[in-house]
């Protein structure tokens, strides 16, 4: 009787309500007297194989009986088939008694029963059985390494492959080395895995098929793709596992373009492959490529299981696209009733993440109720839809649902609710949910513990974040990465530089972070020395590498550098990336290249918000309010939806060109208009409108009706203010109130003093002067610096360390003696401050000795230019017929002719 008979036997018997005499027929079948001993023990061996495979252990009981009542029972050769069975079955109790039962056990039937005990998660039964074994060969090693891999413990599965070397001594098996390497990259030793890979190089094992494999497979896991790369490389003919193992390794290191090219080498592909690149593309953020690759794999005749369909939509989850969705929606419906959402839970749960996502929560509903099994990833799925609309209290009402149900909670739960839990509201719920983490055990996890270090960065708490980090017995890169993001947040950032060396592999994502953190902490040529070398490092770079290193050569107004990386953005293919051209209208604004500007933004085609206000912030900052307006004005026509940050560029462009009129329409117009609430930016460049143009009362009295209390921003803008119309008693009333925020502060105490000696009040200077020497107070060192050649020059006030020095200062004497002559430079108040020169008249005295006379020349500052600094680069722009741009650390000054843009009002 074949294998197939005895299924269909079987199933035949399965499907009858006569269980007697099904019983009878297939015991008359299987002791036909025409039969032999072993014709009746293969027919018994096959049926037994039979009932196993269905899972069908009511006929396999009658086929316990029948041997008994025909005396075969003592065959140990089919009581290990009983055994196999009724394990198989996940009748352990059965398996037991027949195992007992038998008066000599081999060791197949140690290894069946061990394994039985394993599958069905009682490993400490297995444990005992295999300590009392009397004869181990290598499968016992193997079924109890492979048992505890399966069972989640990963480091048990080493330390019997350890003992099984020393006790065998040595493994002449191949299947124990693939067992060792799961578990290798599965805890991410990458020690253990060169140790490992040594040991199949001593045995020769290293052209197995399934050692390469696990090689490969390994190393990926352990996050050195360089080490599988040189591996598979060094393979004649890699199997399909072995492509697909590096394609996924690529996409990691290197990313989704990688790992495209190495799909498209590929001599042949199976549905994993297609799978695995459309994964790719769907977690890289390629939305788009990755529909189009589901579209190539149907042309290419290979059908979508349930993991391509998961893939395509949370694709199109990613990029909000319903209509897509809804398209497969319909399609597995239609064309694939074994995925409909309500059977296969994994489709179900990506469509109820991307209904919610796209804001449809009563279609996620709908699928999550028509669910047969609601398990941990449609519960996830859910809750984190619900939490990505703002939805937090619903999200925690969910997960307490959850708890309260059958679903199990998996790491992946916790990792999502916690993700929810960012920012001060939260904190206490997530520190409860972190003490529920390590209660259930699952402080341990990867996921669980880059959420926890997400969580707590978010609420301010870098401290907890980094013990929960420590604590961790494994990282990955995400681990690593969210580290630096949380002391970049926290402003520690040789902390962060610290973490990101000893990190055991990088990715673009972590370079990404590194040089984010010294940008976005002010340290700008930090950020463009790690640029340099991730070149030198040949590390591929991304649209967020070029538009972070521009945003540093914009705020360094290192124009030249800025141009190069432009140039290689353009080659790199990412010159129409609307995030990349952004950055390149900032640059050219913050260099003073406001014409350059305008043409990057007109050769954007799909404008967006952040490119308007990046034009308007560029006019605002080089003083062309009334640019700034009619942009704004056309902005509204294409109905793209100002934010705050677009006010501040108008009500600032107003300020910095006096248009109080204009001004106080959009201030008016933000809340009336849009539902825009004023923040203490928008306070503060109104205080500086009114202020600047002298209406001092005006100014206060709407300092006074904030509804929140004035930062010191806008107390800022009054004091500079009251500077300009020298107004000292009010400034005094600004200084103190700058003084309770920061009392530290020495910017306040150093304008108060030049308000008195603006206004010759001799006493009160000394007074300012006197009490900042007592508290310790030092004025901010003032610097300015010039690009030359490609090198940045800096000068401080009265430099000398310069090595051109001598000739700058020639160069300074002779021109203020040639603006003297003009009989417009006049600075009677001068003799009761310092009468050194300051470094932006060094700067400009540089320039004019080492750039051509065509060249513009554009110094940078750190404070704000004091007003005889102002007047004599204005002066110098005429006795040399220059073209000269200073940035102070307020706004663009652009000197031509003897005006500048500013109208002298800044």
């Amino acid at each position: 009787m074949t294998l197939s008979h005895s299924l269909l036997l079987i199933r035949h018997a399965s499907s009858s309500t006569h269980e007697y005499s099904l019983g009878k027929s297939l015991v008359c079948h299987v002791s036909s007297r025409q039969q032999s001993y072993m014709e009746v023990t293969q027919n018994f061996c096959e049926a037994l194989r039979a009932c196993s495979s269905i899972g069908d252990v009511l006929i396999g009981r009658k086929l316990h009986a029948q041997l008994i009542s025909m005396g075969l029972y003592a065959s140990v050769f089919l009581q290990n088939h009983l055994l196999h069975m009724y394990s198989n079955c996940n009748w352990i109790d059965d398996a037991f008694r027949v195992f007992y039962s038998i008066q000599n056990p081999n060791v197949f039937s140690w290894n069946t029963m061990i394994n039985g005990l394993l599958d069905s998660g009682r490993v400490g039964e297995a444990e005992k059985l295999f300590e009392e074994m009397p004869v181990r060969d290598s499968v016992s090693w193997t079924t109890l390494m492979s048992g505890y891999f399966r069972n989640g413990r990963p480091q048990e599965t080493v330390k019997v492959f350890a003992s099984m070397f020393l006790c065998c001594g040595g493994v002449s098996d191949p299947f124990a080395f693939s067992c060792a390497m799961k578990a290798c990259g599965s805890l991410g030793h990458i020690k253990l895995a060169h140790q490992l890979h040594g040991l199949v190089e001593k045995l020769d094992f290293g052209s197995n098929i399934p050692i390469q494999n696990s090689l490969v497979d390994m190393y990926i896991k352990c996050g050195s793709v360089l080490s599988a790369e040189s591996l598979f490389l060094k393979i004649s003919k890699p199997s399909l596992f072995c492509w697909n193992s590096m394609i996924y390794g690529y996409s990691k290191f290197y990313g989704a373009s990688k790992a495209l090219d190495l799909f498209t080498q590929m001599p042949e592909r199976d549905n994993v492959s297609w799978n695995t690149m459309i994964s790719i593309f769907s977690q890289h953020g390629f939305g788009v490529e990755s529909l189009n690759m589901f579209v190539e794999m149907w042309n290419q005749g290979f059908r979508p299981n349930s993991m391509t369909y998961a893939s395509v939509l949370s694709a199109c989850t990613s990029i909000y696209d319903l209509k897509w969705g809804t398209h497969l929606h319909a399609r597995i419906v239609r064309m694939e009733p074994s995925m409909e959402p309500s059977v296969d839970v994994l489709v179900g749960s990506c469509l109820i993440d991307m209904y919610a996502k796209c804001g449809h929560l009563g279609f996620a509903w709908q699928v999550f109720n028509n669910l047969r099994e609601q398990n941990a990833v449609s519960w996830t799925s859910l809750i984190s839809g619900v939490a990505q609309v703002g939805l937090e209290v619903e999200a925690f009402v969910l997960f307490n649902q959850m708890r309260e149900g059958t679903a199990a909670l998996d790491e992946f739960t916790l990792a999502t609710i916690i993700g929810v839990c960012s920012g001060q509201e939260y904190v206490s719920v997530g520190e409860q949910l972190h003490g529920y983490t390590i209660k259930a055990g699952m402080d341990s996890s990867i996921p669980v513990g880059n959420s926890l270090i997400t969580m707590y960065a978010k609420c301010g708490n870098a401290n907890e974040a980094n013990h929960v980090f420590k604590l961790l017995p494994l990282r990955d890169i995400i681990t690593w990465t969210a580290m630096i993001t949380t002391f970049s947040q926290a402003g520690e950032v040789e902390k962060a530089r610290e973490y990101f060396n000893k990190m055991p592999e990088r990715n673009i994502i972590t370079w990404n972070s590194m040089l984010g953190t010294y940008v976005q902490n002010g340290l700008w040529e930090e950020g463009l020395k790690l640029y340099t070398l991730m070149l030198r490092k040949g590390v591929d770079l991304d649209w967020i590498t070029i538009a972070t290193s521009v945003r540093a050569c914009a705020d360094l107004a290192i124009l030249k550098l800025g141009i190069q990386i432009i140039a290689q953005a353009v080659k790199l293919g990412f010159g129409s990336n609307v995030s990349v051209e952004n950055s390149f209208i900032t640059l050219y604004s913050k260099c003073g290249q406001m014409q350059e500007a305008q043409k990057a933004f007109d050769s954007i085609h799909e404008k967006n918000l952040i490119s308007w206000n990046a034009i308007m912030a560029g006019y605002s900052q080089n003083g062309h309010g009334r640019k700034v307006i009619e942009i704004f004005e056309n902005m509204l026509k294409t109905d793209c939806i100002p934010d705050h940050i677009s006010y501040i560029s108008v009500l600032s462009g107003c300020s910095h060109s006096g248009l109080v009129t204009e001004g106080k329409h959009y201030f008016s117009s933000m809340t009336k208009n849009f539902g825009i609430s004023p923040t203490c930016e928008h306070f503060a460049c109104m205080v500086d409108l009114l202020g600047r143009s002298g209406l001092l009362e005006q100014a206060k009295n709407l300092i006074d009706g904030m509804p929140f209390k004035p930062n010191s921003g806008v107390w800022g803008a009054l004091l500079g203010a009251c500077r300009m119309h020298r107004n000292s008693k009010l400034a005094e009333f600004a200084v103190k109130n700058l003084l309770e925020l920061d009392a530290k502060d020495s910017g306040s105490y150093v304008l108060l003093a030049n308000i008195y000696s603006d206004s010759g009040k001799l006493e009160a200077f000394a007074e300012v002067r006197k009490m900042m020497k007592e508290k310790g107070i030092q004025k901010n060192p003032g610097c300015s610096w010039i690009e030359v050649d490609n090198r940045v020059h800096v000068f401080t006030v009265d430099d000398t360390n310069h090595p051109r020095i001598k000739d700058v200062y020639i160069m300074l004497e002779e021109t203020i003696k040639k603006i003297e002559d003009t009989g417009q430079y006049l600075n009677p108040n001068k003799s009761l401050r310092e009468q050194g020169y300051h470094s932006e008249k060094l700067a400009v005295a540089f320039g004019l000795i080492s750039l051509p006379a065509w060249m513009p020349i554009l110094v940078m500052k750190n404070l704000r230019v004091c007003h005889d600094c102002h007047l004599v680069i204005k002066l110098i722009s005429l006795v040399t017929s220059r073209e000269l741009i200073v940035r102070d650390g307020y706004r663009f000054h652009h000197f031509k002719n003897g005006i500048c843009s500013c109208g002298d009002f800044w």
